[in-house]
């Protein structure tokens, strides 16, 4: 399962983004906004304890975002929904890092019962996210951040969970998405869409069997969905395209 759309891949990663962003008065601040997503994944719930959102300018300082703080199920956040989680107006021309920091309540519910979710790293320094964004004045700059609780989530015994964070980074203006729907309702799915370099963007079905693969760079892909076994994948001979700032719906896929 790939996902939650806080938009970052693992727990300290580096993307470079281009994006855009200012207030409209042309004084040196570039508006900043920071949202949230994920895909489904196997768990009633994913909760997290958001704190605050930090961004490290190209100054090495440290500047606390207007934070939507609280508990955020990630599963809510899936098939292309996203919440926006932080907003401020920066005075550096460029991002280099985000830091989530997290409270003590995160926390996983499987078959209906909830487990305390471990997260050791993100009591001391925060979730970090590697970044090298160039902002731009009068633009809004967004950036959206894709959490994936399903291998973020490990379980360490009988009941006892930890939290090692999958994260990467989404700029909606330059990538696109594929969505659809499987004819397996209830069934685990799981979706790919391989670039034609070869790199494999994955999420999962949800209870509805719908599915969307968020942040793919424009260019054509391979789709494949991929059920339990002894079930065998099904994949699209056509070629998927996909441009910046659209989704491609790509309709019932039998199984």
């Amino acid at each position: 399962m790939k996902k939650l759309m806080i938009m970052a891949i693992a727990v300290v990663f580096g993307i470079t983004l281009n994006s855009c962003s200012s207030d409209s008065n042309g004084s040196g601040k570039y508006a900043y906004n920071v949202k949230m997503t994920d895909a489904p994944g196997p768990y009633d719930e994913v909760n997290i304890d958001l704190q605050a959102v930090e961004v490290i300018g190209n100054n090495g300082q440290s500047i606390t975002l207007n934070t939507t703080a609280g508990i955020y199920n990630l599963l809510e956040l899936s098939n292309g929904i996203s919440t926006q989680i932080a907003t401020s107006a920066l005075g550096d021309v460029k991002a280099t890092q985000i830091r989530l920091l997290l409270g003590a309540n995160n926390t996983v519910r499987l078959n209906g019962i909830t487990y305390p979710l471990d997260t050791p790293s993100a009591d001391q320094s925060g979730l970090k996210i590697n970044i090298n964004q160039t902002l731009l004045e009068n633009v809004e700059n967004t950036i959206l951040i894709d959490f994936d609780a399903n291998t973020s989530v490990v379980e360490t015994g009988a009941g006892t969970y930890k939290l090692k964070p999958v994260l990467r980074t989404i700029v909606a203006s330059t990538s696109g998405n594929i969505k659809g729907t499987v004819n397996t309702i209830g069934s685990k799915v799981t979706v790919t869409a391989t670039s034609s370099s070869n790199v494999v963007y994955s999420s999962s079905v949800n209870a509805l069997g719908q599915f969307q693969i968020s942040g793919l760079p424009a260019g054509n892909y391979t789709f494949t969905a991929t059920p339990k076994l002894p079930a065998l994948p099904v994949t699209q001979v056509n070629v998927v395209v996909v441009t910046a700032d659209n989704t491609t719906n790509i309709g019932t896929v039998s199984m």
